[in-house]
């Protein structure tokens, strides 16, 4: 094609539906495990910098994270206000714990990652994502089964964020987008509290997951709202879902925004600002119409089944 000039010979192939591939060109493999549970990849890229990839599927990188961890953590903040506890499922990166971090009224925060050694992998090539958060004293880190947690913890959290891999058949998370999780999200939140989710892609061609996660949590949860970031390398918008035994208000002012960050954060945010909250908050009408229609509620028994892995090749 004129004018192109491709300069990777290793690609990560993501496949998007059943007839659409992302491709990623990559510059160098920085670290390659078969963890217990996973297939894991660190590696470098051309055109977005370093990459986790895991189960061929492509979850953050260091040129457009925070397109991703900005929208998944601080509308939630914001809306509880001054959130003094924080528990995180999922999130092996450790860009989610940096964001939660920035609150100068956060107290203490419990991160659960079923898998060390992607954790290890993160701390040791990923230090642009986490900005050492695995160091700050109020982080606990805890390498286990986030459901085995919920069923022990006597804990109350202000924030609950849901940071896992999407629901592949073969991943670790495969029954972690159901009714019954949720409701034990629910069970060990606090009064006032907020719980926000990753819940799939937003483009229409698989839309249908995303209507079917915010219906689920709307079985568990009064108040539910869907939001979404463009993210780049996603391939598509991203969909996420805000949920609380509190009402949501989805039309805040900027200035009042602006001084709340200003006061209870440390700054250095990319994305969210007043304005921006605004615009991530009103949800589509072609998103509000596919949740309206696509009433399909979750379970251990009938969970979610996102489509396809990737892989990475010459």
């Amino acid at each position: 094609m004129a004018g192109s000039e491709v300069k990777a010979d290793l690609w990560v192939s993501e496949y998007i539906t059943p007839w659409d591939i992302y491709v990623h060109g990559v510059t160098r493999i920085l670290a390659y495990k078969k963890t217990a549970y996973q297939e894991m990849y660190v590696v470098e890229t051309g055109a977005y910098g370093k990459a986790l990839v895991l189960d061929g599927k492509w979850q953050s990188c260091t040129g457009d994270e925070f397109l991703y961890h900005e929208p998944l953590v601080h509308p939630a903040m914001i809306a509880q206000g001054s959130p003094k506890t924080a528990l995180i499922l999922g999130g092996g990166e450790g860009a989610t714990i940096r964001e939660v971090l920035r609150w100068k009224t956060m107290e203490k925060v419990m991160m659960v990652d079923i898998d060390g050694e992607v954790v290890d992998a993160c701390r040791e090539y990923l230090p642009e994502m986490h900005q050492n958060a695995f160091d700050d004293p109020r982080l606990e880190l805890v390498i286990g089964d986030a459901l085995e947690v919920l069923d022990t913890t006597e804990e109350r959290w202000d924030i609950i964020i849901s940071d896992l891999s999407d629901p592949i058949e073969e991943g670790p998370s495969f029954q972690l987008f159901t009714k019954e999780y949720f409701e034990k999200l629910k069970r060990v939140l606090a009064p006032g509290g907020f719980v926000v989710i990753q819940a799939g892609p937003v483009a229409p061609a698989n839309l249908r997951l995303h209507a079917g996660l915010v219906n689920t949590l709307k079985a568990v949860f009064p108040h539910v709202h869907s939001f979404t970031s463009h993210t780049s390398t996603y391939g598509s918008p991203w969909g996420f879902a805000l949920a609380s035994n509190e009402t949501i208000s989805t039309q805040p002012d900027p200035a009042t925004i602006d001084a709340l960050l200003a006061e209870k954060t440390t700054g250095g945010l990319k994305l969210i600002d007043g304005i921006s909250l605004l615009g991530i908050l009103q949800t589509p009408a072609h998103i509000r119409r596919a949740i309206a229609e696509n009433t399909q509620v979750y379970t251990i028994n009938e969970p979610p089944k996102f489509f396809g892995k990737g892989v990475i090749s010459p």
